[in-house]
């Protein structure tokens, strides 16, 4: 985690003091499931809530014991008996370290995914909000980056909230992928320790059982968490991209808000350079770059290995803590872009007209032109206007083939703006459900 690029509640979830916390909430969770079953004196149970209530879990004291014992789950069962006092032998008792550590990882990717789910309610609501406010705003739609025809520039924010909206639910679907529970001991066989401490344990913190485990909980739950992780980096990277594109010099439709004192360049003091949403393209890089060992560590020896570990110890804080970071800022940029109508506008016209070719091309036919001659006619008149040789309706106007079909009056109907958002309405009402 680089504090460049972390936001605190994010970064605390995977601090070693708050990995302790939650590996004892599941040993004392345990131990009262095996109190209560009668394999321990309940007077244990106490006792090891009350040592560990007590307990100023002390990560050095910790990181020293492992120095010496080589075992991290040791080093803090051991550190957590200078607390309990004797009735610390009842700690852990038929489990195994990846009971204490395959669970925990999962509450805490869990606790993560919910913030994650907050940080897209944040994009959504920004993305509404500029949606609503630009409804009609007209900009021109490109395809292959070249002008095609007219959209709005709310209908490319309602695009964009519908892709978010599916990003928040593969969010919900992903933590729901990882909240399970193992408490199954050596080789996940239950020999040693009964199942109810497992049921009693996934309840208490807020998990689902395991289905089965084989010591380890199956990594393709987490490996389909940090490949939605992924999924969701690319869209807001998607996103990033356009305002990109869009404050470019030559085209600066929309632009990231510039701050009173802030400076873009070293060297040249008219710069205003997008340097947030280029953050963005960065960031979700990484967060795409996890999913391979992610998916690596699904494959396992036989039973288990560790071989997962060392890559989960890197790659899940440092996903998580960056798409924390990249959401939130994302949802800044939407919230304050410039946006510029006046802009847009010169942009739709830039082009002369030309971006009405598809309505020319049809109305053609259905005047009973061929579409082939059609197509002919349109582009014909069309190219001189790409060299910069007049204007396209003029042009038309002035084609004697074209007028066999086309009345002047008919063909400058063709140029109404308006006609391409007639349905603009129907399709924020299957984007936002209102109408």
């Amino acid at each position: 985690m680089i504090p460049r690029y972390t936001r605190p509640e994010m970064a605390s979830i995977w601090e070693p003091l708050t990995r302790f916390k939650i590996w004892f909430e599941i040993e004392a969770h345990a131990a009262d499931a095996q109190a209560e079953i009668g394999v321990i004196p309940k007077s244990a149970a106490a006792a090891i809530w009350a040592g560990g209530k007590e307990a100023e879990f002390d990560v050095a004291r910790i990181d020293e014991i492992e120095r010496e014992v080589k075992h991290d789950v040791i080093a803090f069962l051991t550190h957590l008996a200078e607390f309990v006092g004797p009735e610390s032998r009842f700690v852990h008792q038929g489990m195994t370290s990846s009971d204490v550590l395959d669970t925990c990882f999962n509450v805490q990717l869990v606790r993560a995914a919910d913030l994650l789910i907050a940080d897209l309610d944040k994009v959504l609501a920004a993305l509404k909000k500029r949606a609503f406010e630009h409804k009609l705003t007209p900009t021109i739609g490109r395809s292959h980056g070249i002008h095609a025809e007219p959209v709005t520039f709310g209908l490319k924010m309602a695009y964009a909230y519908a892709e978010f909206s599916r990003a928040r639910a593969r969010m919900v679907t992903a933590r729901e992928e990882v909240a399970t529970c193992a408490i199954s001991g050596s080789v996940g066989t239950f020999a040693h320790i009964d199942p109810r401490v497992e049921e009693h344990v996934a309840t208490s913190m807020g998990l689902k059982l395991e289905p089965i485990s084989t010591q380890v909980i199956p990594r393709d739950r987490a490996a389909m968490y940090f490949a939605t992780l992924a999924v969701v980096a690319s869209s807001v990277e998607r996103l990033a991209i356009e305002f990109r594109h869009l404050q470019r010099t030559e085209v600066l439709e929309a632009e990231e808000y510039f701050s009173e004192g802030q400076k873009g360049s070293s060297s040249m003091p008219h710069k205003r350079n997008p340097v947030l949403t280029e953050n963005l393209t960065g960031l979700a890089r990484m967060v795409r770059a996890y999913v391979t060992p992610a998916l690596e560590n699904v494959v396992l020896w036989h039973e288990r290995d560790i071989s997962h570990s060392s890559a989960e110890r890197m790659l899940a804080p440092d996903a998580t803590v960056t798409l924390d970071f990249m959401l939130n800022r994302l949802a800044g940029v939407i919230d304050k872009l410039l946006v510029y109508p006046e802009n847009m506008q010169g942009n739709l016209d830039r082009l002369g007209g030309l971006i009405h070719s598809q309505r020319l091309l049809t109305a053609l036919t259905q005047k009973g032109c061929s579409r082939e001659e059609s197509y002919r006619l349109v582009q014909r008149n069309a190219m001189p206007v790409w060299r910069g040789e007049g204007d396209f309706q003029t042009l038309l106007k002035n084609d004697v083939d074209v007028k066999k079909y086309m009345s002047d009056a008919e063909i400058a109907e063709q140029f109404d703006l308006g006609y391409h958002f007639k349905h603009v309405d129907t399709i924020f009402q299957r984007v936002f459900g209102e109408s």
